[in-house]
């Protein structure tokens, strides 16, 4: 197959374009901040948001997947100026489209048309939560504007989801749109796992916040690559959503025991609040709080894409070995 690949150079969409370029002719289009001429894929350089990077995509792809559309107009833009044809425009999106504060069982939006149905079952405090305990694709999405680059965030991507919908209707395009939780594993050097990972290797310390009661959901990298391929000119799932995220819901706490399982050096400790970690300029960079937890099922992919996700324990071992070989070394 013919891929274009928009974004593609970290993270999520380099791991994607390493698997796939072994089997299908890549081209990516992004900035440029990273080659990607080593891994034998085709590159064009240049910002999305102008419209001669677009006309110059002159071939015909079988399949765009946009890793980096952020803003209402980013899809537009690509479809309107491309002058080749497109069988299959794959957009990814966030599971923080979901209306916040709609849990199972309080939606009757079923404007995907599928057969889901919400699961009703409450969570008990003290048991286990599972993803199949949290909204399908049939929960509706968020139409409030929130204040803050999160909001931003959020707003743009549900506006792109019905902006895909949209432009390749009228171009009788094939779409498939991917809503990943909370993206970790090799990689990933945004402020998240790969930071704690940093200060264990090099400080032996690791900060345990001891009143976050936040529940989120994590989706391992290669899992997530997996998953795109498994879309690829698949008919199945033309104008559908797809939430992915790992079977089980993390805590701080399981957090925290996992890396210590995972890591094969003496660590320290360091109890602290919340509002310690803030005081110190320590990232939370998941929900702290029971209230900002919203939790999606991922009963279809793995239905319909045969998904089986790389166990918790599993995925953060392989990214804390992968970055202490970066920071051991440093």
């Amino acid at each position: 197959m013919k891929l274009l690949v928009i974004g593609g150079s970290y993270f999520f969409g380099r791991v994607f374009v390493m698997l796939a370029s072994k089997e299908h002719d890549v081209t990516v289009v992004n900035r440029g901040t990273y080659s990607m001429e080593a891994l034998g894929v085709k590159q064009i350089t240049g910002d999305r948001r102008e419209e001669g990077v677009w006309q110059s995509c002159k071939e015909d792809y079988d399949v765009i997947i946009d890793f980096c559309a952020y803003e209402k107009g980013d899809i537009a833009r690509v479809l309107r100026n491309m002058p080749g044809n497109v069988g299959q425009y794959i957009f990814i999106s966030t599971v923080d489209v979901y209306e916040r504060g709609i849990h199972p069982g309080n939606s009757t939006d079923k404007s995907e048309g599928t057969e889901n149905s919400m699961n009703t079952g409450s969570h008990v405090p003290g048991e286990e939560q599972r993803a199949e305990d949290g909204k399908d694709e049939t929960a509706p999405l968020e139409t409030r504007l929130f204040p803050g680059e999160a909001g931003s965030y959020i707003a743009g991507k549900v506006a792109l989801e019905q902006e895909v919908k949209e432009e390749c209707g009228r171009r009788g395009i094939s779409y498939t749109v991917l809503r990943p939780a909370v993206l970790y594993g090799p990689y990933n050097y945004a402020p998240r796992e790969a930071l704690y990972i940093q200060m264990m290797v090099q400080n032996h310390v690791l900060p345990h916040i001891t009143n976050a009661s936040g529940s989120f959901q994590f989706l391992y990298v290669k899992d997530a690559a997996e998953a795109v391929i498994r879309c690829l000119l698949n008919e199945k799932v033309y104008g559908r959503a797809y939430n992915l995220c790992q079977d089980k819901v993390v805590t701080y706490e399981l957090f925290y025991q996992e890396l210590r399982n995972a890591a094969d050096i003496e660590v320290n400790e360091i109890p602290m609040t919340v509002e310690e970690a803030q005081s110190q300029g320590i990232p939370l960079p998941f929900p702290v709080a029971e209230e900002e937890s919203e939790l999606c099922s991922n009963e279809k992919s793995k239905r319909e894409l045969g998904i089986r996700y790389t166990d918790f324990a599993e995925g953060m071992a392989k990214t804390y070995r992968a970055f202490k070989g970066v920071y051991g070394a440093i």
